[in-house]
């Protein structure tokens, strides 16, 4: 019965296999590009202690391009305003970061504690 629930739930948020999650996906990152952002950036590092860990060990330059891309989308969004045109169609919402891989540090974590 847990392996049946196991693979629906797998199933409802797998973007390429339910079309209701490619739609939700293609909202979401619609309503990201329009401020610059990606996805991994909305990942709140006071919240969780493993994404603050797995933030840490992220190389500086990528570290600073993330805070640059929170602040240009929270200057946007207090001016209210849009990224322009040419710069959303560069930016990839869904672009999932190597060295950003939560999986790892989690089990780290855990062996620590």
């Amino acid at each position: 019965m847990s392996s049946m629930m196991s693979a629906l739930s797998n199933w409802l948020v797998n973007p390429r296999r339910n079309p209701l999650a490619r739609l939700h996906m293609h909202a979401v990152s619609s309503r990201l590009r329009k401020y610059g952002l990606r996805y991994d950036d909305l990942y709140d590092p006071y919240f969780d202690l493993d994404i603050k860990e797995a933030l840490g060990r992220l190389p500086r330059e990528v570290v600073d391009a993330r805070i640059q891309r929170l602040k240009r989308a929270m200057d946007l969004s207090m001016k209210h305003q849009y990224l322009p045109e040419d710069l959303q169609v560069r930016v990839r919402s869904f672009l999932q970061c190597p060295d950003l891989d939560l999986s790892m540090c989690r089990c780290v974590v855990v062996v620590l504690c």
